[in-house]
């Protein structure tokens, strides 16, 4: 039954929430705990009651006054023919005639009423079509508005909700219809007569036809109902009537009958006692005293109502039954009856009732809350391991199941007019006219607006046209200036004929060009004529809009890489038929989900791209098609019943589906907090104005949306119907306590004041006013109320005057569930949000596990989750303010919160799940007063911004191709696409999440004494300022002056361009990293800027020239004039041949495969090789030195001159040639190439024979396989001497590169629990008397090569071994793990040169793969537990000034920790 129904047929009674509209706060969530009142106060009940008893809906602690509705029937005016006025006698048989048109007629007889039966009117048209409809409604009050009855001549249709249509039966040779009227409350039928097939209307004058009724006299005049039985009588005509769903103003006429048809029993001889008995078939009725109906009119039920609510409230707001509440209802009236019969006047109870200071007794009921206190809930304590989700979908591999669209002549003309136009485009459509296309392409330049039309028309075309200036689609003459040759004026219009191509043209069209230069026209209506027929736009004018801004002319995004575009090429050929309503696009959409889903991720994110275009209002909605509420409902029913399928059983897909579900919505409202930031874009655009306060107020609603918003779209509104008045704005703002300064304390604060232009004014007051309608739905939890309710379900037996409702409730629901959701709705609009998001979240994980259980009603979870996610985002954004003046503790509190939320959204949450993980670990050290609590934090904080950044990048990988192509295919205008994936991160926990850390940060860096830098490289500099993305990209670039690059992106594995003095990023990379090494080598200042406005500052200064002072923590700089550079030694200027070349000496094949450690020699091995050498023996014992065994210098060269590989010979020779001659991208080719040389019998022997007596683990015994890898890997560390960084490398300092040498240094490594790299001197200070060493969690590379993320680092003072002192805690999210292998490092002639640093260059590669681990800090000793952290890190630093000692010099060296034994892998002179 419907709900709608349940709830208001109790318009008079003493229940507050059960009235009208089902959406109160606690109803429509089904929650029992607190169905009897609603929590309002005594004061707002007694205000209220009038207007509550007439047309109120209650929701939370405000009262929410209807507004009123449309009256129905209306339609666009259309031509009719004037007729008498219908008049009808009620005392008799009553009669019209009426001349229709012509010889058609209309007759009307209404017959009179016997007592008690139902009424009858007769309609019959003469000389009729068989096309006629009866166009009808009913009217039960005053105003005129109609109503549907439930009674219905067969063949009725409800039509729009407004009115009924009932074809008229044939007769003879015209058409008669009777309708039966059994309501009493009825007072008149109205009509209008429609020929459907001449799409004509039959009216009175001008005028509904309108028939009265008989009404027999009331002879009950003394005599009044109980509203209790009034209200269960309205009960019983709902179930007799089928449980249809009534409107809001059908279940005030159905209340009002069920009162007549009691006064009429009453009127008959029956008692109240009688019919309470009846009615109620109470056990105790005869018990009723007989004076109840005296009683009943001496209380008024307003009093009645407020005592029973001060009963309920005492008695603990309990969940009473049906039964209950009517004894409860009995119980108020009595004692107001007490204080009557003391003698107290009704105006004097009305007075203590307000005060409270009627006597009653209540029963203290008791509750079983398993969540709710009174402030906030107990969240239960879970295992947040138990949240993990490692989906994560395959790349798929498009299947072809269409054939890919094949472009038409116009469609292809039309791209190519787009390319040749070097202006921009106003329009652009291809309309499809039968077998033929007619293209509209409108653009400007230079003031010129031009309308080229063109078609495939084998026959002539004239267009017969105009142009439109105030509204669109008027016919205006266009100026003369306008006319092309041989156009004809024709009553206020041209007609042109379109020219037909050139014969040596590539296309053949007919085409116009229509050109004129006045700003003022808005757009061009016109019809085509050819061969005699007129042709239009199915049945209307063509229209084309000049377009209210301009937008670049779309462009090719060339053949889809990066999407599904055979998917995305069959949506765009099926958007013309999807624009024809939302039944269309969903039911194309529903046919479309298994092609998606077979194209894995990249098809579901085209329906999600297409579905998103839709919901922003860059494709048609509705297109000259009329479709049925209940076939839209159907279609959308079906498309998401298709996702839950889907969601069911590919759960690597889940985030995706939800987003697409967000989008659709389960009753087409879809993610009403993303729609805010989705529609006020569109206002801006329609309404053009995306300046001052429209743009500033934009920025807030993207960044913080708040109730201030629901104020400022009111004050707008106020303003703009004022007449533009900017003191009523101001008043509207201070009136609701938003003040000029609260304005500007917004994050993004609003500085301007509007300013609109009069032809603005329509449409905004439209476009604000349903914007308003979205902000009042976000920021009172309406979305979430109706996700709970069809969720939940709700149920009342419908006994006494609760009537009955019942929608099941999903089934498998966790127990206290429903008191959890009455928690939320109880706080949905607290201005502390803390309590509601510990409720929101733990609702969220309470239905987690649902979501992963297949069931019918799962998309009723998933929706209800969806809320639930958006609540959060919503109360997020509302909570910034309390954060104003917070300390770190509650910041790191709520980053908390919302990254739960975010983790609970993802498919693939183990690095989010791990960063929860370490913020709890964050705040426990606060809560404890750890010193290390904001270092520590700092490093989660960073880890977290990571996961964002990762998240950002995963979202622009796999939606943005897919927006920028079928957005192009579609014509969407070029801003949506642009910033198509930036919203959809901006509109998730994401952005929240991200605005918190940079609230965070800055207070943890003061904390921690961090600073807004780290100097990995102090050296000062001048130079001019370029800013650019990525610092890869710029790598080889020679810059002619010298320059200070602020590179956005720094990985870590970079070169630093020539010319450059100076690298400032905001990103992370190590302090050991290559590029910090190569900055310290090359004396290039190079630091990491923690503060954004300084960051910043310093880009503002592009193009500008800069001095920049570095210190050990902190950078400072200045603009500089052009002069001061005269004589300035720090410029680091580099001309031509200031670069000495280094030589190397060609390294010969000594005839040796394989050789021992002790056999390393300078001639055979690179300094790698040799100082592992030199260390065994003579380090402490405690130092592990892994052995090791040589592939020499010159066994490469000897390799690829065996026979075996001359081809490969050959191949290379080629490509050195063209490397030699410039073509960098043979670089790739040269490493592939050698991968297909083969291994000499000889070189397999004696790699063998070195191994096995060294004691390590010879591959091949494995078998042929894994001899397969090792030699693998060896050919890829000879292969890194042509990789882009290395051959960059030697180039930049004009090494030979033929006479660079490549040995292979073989060991076994090690399954380290971490790594470590030491330079025994402090790089960044240069402090002799310190070591500074940085240390991560597995393999070493992770330290050396590319990961994102800082390692775990540390100094210690060699005077002090035993006291390390952390700078700061690992956030590197992966560790790198290996099982038992070997491990093949690089060895060239080229590392440690004096004046080159070429360690690092090159590539050292394991024969097995690493293993990729997602990294948990919160469990791992080294940061939780002081003590091993304290030894291990001590014995690092022992073994680094072991090691420096013992070669006399500083050292960069590099080992692993397993199962706290240390090991040393190799050493080098410190550079």
């Amino acid at each position: 039954m419907s709900n709608t129904v349940g709830h208001s047929i109790l318009h008079k009674t003493l229940v507050f929430h059960t009235v009208t509209e089902y959406q109160s706060k606690i109803n429509s969530s089904g929650i029992p705990a607190k169905t009897l009142f609603q929590a309002v106060s005594v004061k707002q009940a007694q205000a209220q009651i009038g207007k509550f008893l007439i047309s109120t809906n209650f929701c939370g602690n405000k009262f929410k006054v209807r507004k009123p509705k449309l009256a129905m029937g209306t339609r666009r005016p259309i031509s009719v023919v004037p007729h008498a006025v219908l008049t009808t006698d009620p005392a008799s048989e009553l009669s019209g005639k009426f001349n229709l048109d012509q010889n058609i007629e209309l007759q009307v007889s209404v017959s009179a009423p016997a007592p008690g039966a139902m009424k009858q009117v007769d309609i019959q048209v003469s000389n009729s079509s068989d096309s006629l409809i009866l166009h009808w409604g009913v009217i039960q009050d005053k105003n005129g508005k109609w109503v549907l009855p439930s009674r219905r001549p067969d063949g009725t249709k409800v039509y729009k909700n407004r009115a009924l249509r009932t074809p008229f039966p044939r007769s003879g040779s015209g058409s008669f219809l009777k309708i039966e009227i059994d309501d009493p409350a009825i007072q008149a039928i109205e009509f209008l007569i429609v020929d459907e097939a001449q799409n004509k209307w039959f009216k009175n004058n001008g005028e509904n036809f309108h028939v009265k009724l008989p009404v027999k006299e009331n002879k009950i005049l003394d005599v009044s109902a109980p509203e209790d039985l009034v209200q269960i009588q309205a009960y019983i005509r709902w179930e007799r009537k089928g449980k249809q769903m009534y409107t809001p103003e059908q279940e005030k006429v159905e209340y009002e009958a069920a009162r007549i048809e009691l006064l009429e029993q009453i009127s008959r001889g029956a008692s109240i006692q009688d019919l309470r008995a009846k009615l109620t078939k109470e056990s105790n009725a005869t018990e009723v005293k007989e004076s109840s109906v005296s009683e009943t009119k001496r209380i008024p039920d307003d009093l009645v109502q407020i005592q029973a609510y001060i009963r309920w409230e005492k008695a603990g707001k309990p969940n009473y039954s049906s039964n209950q509440q009517l004894r409860e209802f009995e119980e108020a009236r009595k004692d107001l009856l007490v204080e009557l019969e003391k003698g107290t006047s009704i105006d004097k109870i009305r007075k203590k009732i307000t005060k409270g200071e009627i006597q009653s007794k209540v029963a203290e009921q008791s509750k079983t809350k398993k969540y709710l206190s009174v402030e906030r809930i107990q969240r239960k304590k879970r295992d947040l391991k138990q949240l993990l989700s490692r989906h994560v979908a395959k790349d798929v591999v498009e299947k072809n199941l269409v054939t890919p669209k094949v472009s038409t002549i116009i469609e292809q003309y039309g791209k190519a007019k787009e390319e040749q136009y070097d202006s921009l485009v106003l329009n652009k459509i291809i309309y499809k006219l039968s077998d033929y296309q007619l293209l509209v392409l409108v653009t400007k330049r230079s003031g010129k607006t031009k309308v080229h039309l063109a078609t495939d028309f084998k026959k002539p075309v004239t267009v017969h046209w105009a142009l439109s200036k105030t509204k669109a689609g008027e016919w205006l003459a266009p100026p003369q200036s306008a006319l092309p040759p041989g156009s004809v004026a024709v009553n206020g219009a041209v007609q042109t004929q379109l020219k037909s191509s050139s014969p040596d043209s590539a296309f053949e069209v007919q085409s116009l060009d229509i050109e004129f230069e006045e700003d003022s026209y808005k757009g061009i209506p016109f019809v085509l004529l050819s061969d005699g027929n007129w042709i239009k736009n199915k049945g209307s004018d063509f229209y084309i809009e000049f377009g209210s801004g301009l937008k670049k002319a779309q462009k090719d995004v060339g053949d889809g890489n990066g999407t599904a575009k055979v998917l995305l090429d069959k949506i765009a050929g099926m958007e013309s038929e999807a624009q024809k309503s939302f039944m269309h696009r969903f039911n194309i959409a529903a046919d479309l989900i298994d092609q998606a889903k077979d194209a894995g991720e990249l098809g579901l994110a085209a329906i999600l791209v297409w579905m998103r275009f839709m919901a922003t209002r860059q494709l048609i909605w509705n297109k000259n098609y009329n479709v049925k509420p209940r076939e839209i409902s159907k279609a959308q029913d079906r498309l998401t019943d298709l996702i839950q399928n889907v969601y069911t059983n590919n759960p690597q897909y889940r985030e995706l589906l939800r987003m697409v579900l967000s989008t659709v919505g389960r009753g087409g409202e879809g993610d009403v907090g993303q729609r805010i930031r989705d529609e006020i874009l569109v206002i801006q655009r329609k309404n053009d104005c995306k300046g001052g306060m429209m743009e500033e107020w934009h920025q807030k609603l993207h960044n913080n949306t708040s109730p201030d918003d629901v104020i400022i779209c009111q004050a707008l509104i106020d303003y703009i119907k004022s007449d533009f008045d900017i003191g009523v704005y101001w008043k509207t703002l201070n009136d609701n306590g938003i003040t000029k300064e609260r304005l500007l304390s917004y994050d993004r604060a609003i500085h301007s004041e509007p300013k609109f232009r009069r032809d603005q004014k329509d449409g905004l007051l439209r476009d604000l006013g349903n914007y308003m309608r979205t902000l009042k739905a976000v920021h009172s939890g309406a979305d979430l109320e109706s996700a709970i309710s069809n969720c939940m379900g709700y149920r009342a037996e419908g006994q006494g005057f609760m009537v009955g409702v019942q929608i099941n409730p999903v089934s498998g629901l966790p127990s206290g569930f429903p008191e959890l959701l009455q928690f939320v709705l109880e706080h949905i609009e607290d201005k502390n949000v803390e309590a509601l998001l510990e409720g929101l979240l733990e609702a969220r994980q309470e239905l987690r596990l649902l979501l992963f259980k297949p069931q019918n009603r799962l998309k009723d979870i998933l929706f209800l989750d969806i809320a639930l996610d958006s609540a959060v985002r919503t109360a997020v954004e509302r909570g910034y303010e309390q954060l104003n003046n917070a300390g770190p503790v509650k910041i790191m509190y709520f980053i908390s919160l919302v990254l739960e939320n975010l983790a609970l959204s993802s498919d693939d949450n183990e690095d989010l799940i791990y960063c929860l993980k370490e913020w709890d670990l964050a705040l426990s050290m606060s809560k404890s007063k750890d010193n290390h609590w904001s270092l520590y934090a700092k490093s989660v904080l960073d880890r977290t911004r990571l996961a964002l950044t990762n998240k950002a990048e995963w979202y622009q990988k796999i939606l943005q191709p897919s927006a920028e192509y079928l957005g192009s295919l579609l014509g969407v205008d070029r801003w949506a696409v642009d910033i198509f994936t930036e919203e959809i991160i901006r509109a998730g926990s994401a952005a929240s999440l991200s605005s918190l850390l940079n609230r965070l940060d800055p207070v943890l860096r003061k904390t921690a004494n961090l600073g807004s830098w780290q100097v990995i490289s102090p050296v000062e500099a001048v130079g001019y300022v370029e800013v650019v993305d990525e610092l890869l990209t710029v790598q080889n670039k020679l810059y002619e002056r010298p320059t200070i690059l602020i590179a956005k992106s720094v990985k870590g594995e970079e070169e630093i361009p020539d010319g450059t003095v100076a690298v400032l990023t905001p990103d992370m990379p190590d302090v050991l990293s290559h590029v910090s090494v190569r900055a310290r080598n090359s004396k290039v200042c190079f630091a990491t800027c923690f503060d954004r406005n300084v960051l910043a500052d310093l880009q503002a200064y592009k193009g500008k020239l800069l001095r920049l002072k570095p210190t050990s923590a902190d950078v400072v700089y200045r603009e500089v004039k052009e002069g001061e550079l005269v004589g300035d030694k720090i410029t680091h200027s580099k001309e031509d041949g200031s670069v000495p070349s280094i030589s190397l000496i060609r390294k010969q094949f000594s005839g040796r495969y394989a050789i021992s450690s002790e056999e390393f020699n300078s001639e055979m091995v690179g300094a790698k090789s040799r100082n592992i050498s030199y260390l065994k023996g003579k380090v402490p014992s405690w130092i592990g030195i892994p052995t090791s065994v040589a592939i020499p210098f010159g066994v490469f060269e000897n390799v690829l001159s065996d026979h075996s590989n001359q081809a490969v010979a050959e191949q290379l020779e080629i490509l050195k040639k063209r490397l030699v001659n410039g073509d960098l991208s043979v670089l790739g080719r040269i490493r592939e190439t050698i991968l297909q040389l083969t291994a000499p019998s000889q070189l397999v022997q004696e790699l063998q024979m070195k191994m096995k007596r060294s004691g390590m683990p010879w591959p091949g015994d494995e078998g042929e396989e894994r001899w397969g890898q090792a030699w693998t890997a060896i050919k890829k560390v000879w292969g890194s001497k042509w990789n882009e960084r290395a051959y960059f490398s030697t180039r930049k300092v004009k090494l030979d590169h033929d006479y660079l040498s490549m040995a292979v240094l073989v060991q076994e490594v090690v399954n380290a629990d971490y790594a470590f790299v030491i330079h025994t001197i402090n790089p960044s200070s240069g402090d002799s008397s310190e070591i500074y060493a940085e240390v991560v969690k597995g393999l070493g590379e992770t330290l050396v090569g590319a990961y994102p993320g800082r390692a775990l680092s540390f100094v210690c003072k060699k005077h002090d071994l035993n006291s390390p002192k952390v700078l700061g805690y690992p956030s590197k999210p992966i560790g790198l793990f290996i099982r038992r292998s070997i491990i093949f490092r690089s060895d060239s002639n080229g590392e440690d040169l004096e004046g080159y640093a070429g360690a690092g260059l090159y590539d050292s590669v394991p024969m097995d793969e690493e293993d990729k681990v997602v990294l948990d800090y919160s469990s791992d000793p080294l940061v939780i537990d002081g003590g091993f952290r304290q030894s291990i890190l001590s014995s690092i630093a022992r073994a680094g000034h072991a090691i420096e000692e013992l070669y006399g010099s500083p050292q960069d060296i590099e080992g692993v920790i397993r199962d706290g034994k240390l090991y040393v892998v190799q050493t080098r002179p410190q550079m």
